[in-house]
């Protein structure tokens, strides 16, 4: 039996949306899963833009409900840390146990692009703990993302796979996707 996949990420946003959708959903085929995908919807209209997006969210929980694991692409988006809608379906998928692995195109951990978004103006506190000068905490874990999703994945026996893609290709580049494929299928 093939695993249903939801592919999460920021990749609905992208002026090519469907495009690069079509790309991952042939990817997860070809790998031997099932996608389920966030833009493979069509969205009743609504009488308001809020009841609008609470149709959407509605929908793709219960695409969620219906998927057996999660990839989530984690590469930053409109800032340093992931696209906080795909924060929010990975948190429901490890929430009710599901199969979690993600990834991310930019290879900067965390820590360095928290760092680079204060212009280096960090400094250890009394107790060593860095801060920015706003006396802001800056997580300091080693890990790709906030300790949260990084840590949901890996206790679900999952990986974050972190990738140095172009720049101008961060959010189209698969290499990453593909090894969190290879990764989900081995485990049939």
């Amino acid at each position: 039996m093939s695993r249903k996949v939801y592919l999460a990420g920021p990749e609905v946003f992208l002026p090519n949306a469907r495009e690069q959708l079509d790309i991952k959903i042939a990817l997860t085929r070809a790998a031997g899963l099932i996608p389920v995908s966030p833009g493979d919807f069509v969205v009743p209209p609504q009488p308001t833009k809020r009841l609008f997006g609470r149709a959407i969210s509605e929908i793709d929980e219960k695409m969620m409900d219906a998927a057996d694991a999660i990839i989530a692409n984690l590469t930053p988006y409109h800032g340093i840390n992931a696209d906080t809608g795909t924060c929010y379906e990975l948190g429901y998928m490890c929430a009710q146990g599901k199969l979690a692995y993600g990834y991310t195109n930019v290879a900067d951990d965390h820590r360095t692009r928290t760092i680079n978004y204060y212009k280096g103006a960090v400094q250890a506190d009394a107790s060593g703990r860095l801060r920015g000068a706003d006396g802001l905490a800056v997580e300091d874990v080693d890990m790709a993302d906030n300790l949260m999703m990084q840590g949901g994945i890996e206790r679900r026996g999952g990986q974050v796979i972190v990738h140095a893609a172009a720049p101008e290709r961060v959010y189209t580049d698969t290499t990453a996707f593909e090894m969190c494929l290879r990764l989900l299928a081995a485990r049939e």
